[in-house]
């Protein structure tokens, strides 16, 4: 199983703590206290790199040595995060897609019990002539 570690950096705020990655521009979170600041920032990792796969980027490697200056007053975390478990959460999470039909259909379907997702789940599946073995591509 594929694992990743990149060093987050906690900045004290008023509010809590900002966190950046030094070797993922763009890749912030936030949190009340340390401890929900690393929570956040294993999220933050986690969301940022399944973005750059998605997209075909290639991630940096990652650094495990800071430059004193960058990291004084600040806390420097490892935050190991797994790739593929994160890819198969989020390409099977449930997402809500609107259809139309008419309504004497829609009566009809829910006078019968009908479960809408289910059944466009596997219809759509069928039409696409997928398998078990495609559910991935």
């Amino acid at each position: 199983m594929r694992k990743l570690t990149y060093l987050a950096v906690l900045e004290p705020s008023k509010d809590g703590y900002g966190v950046y990655y030094p070797d993922l521009p763009g890749c912030i979170s936030t949190g009340n206290d340390i401890e929900d600041a690393q929570k956040n920032a294993k999220e933050a990792l986690e969301l940022h790199v399944y973005g750059m796969e998605k997209g075909n980027k290639k991630l940096p490697l990652p650094t495990y040595s800071l430059k004193t200056k960058d990291i004084e007053g600040r806390i420097v975390t490892p935050i190991t995060i797994f790739p593929d478990i994160v890819r198969n959460d989020q390409d099977n999470r449930r997402v809500k897609t609107n259809v139309t039909i008419p309504l004497w259909l829609k009566d009809k379907a829910e006078a019968s019990g009908v479960n809408y997702s289910r059944l466009l789940e596997v219809s759509l599946m069928d039409y696409l002539g997928l398998t078990g073995k495609d559910l991935r591509s």
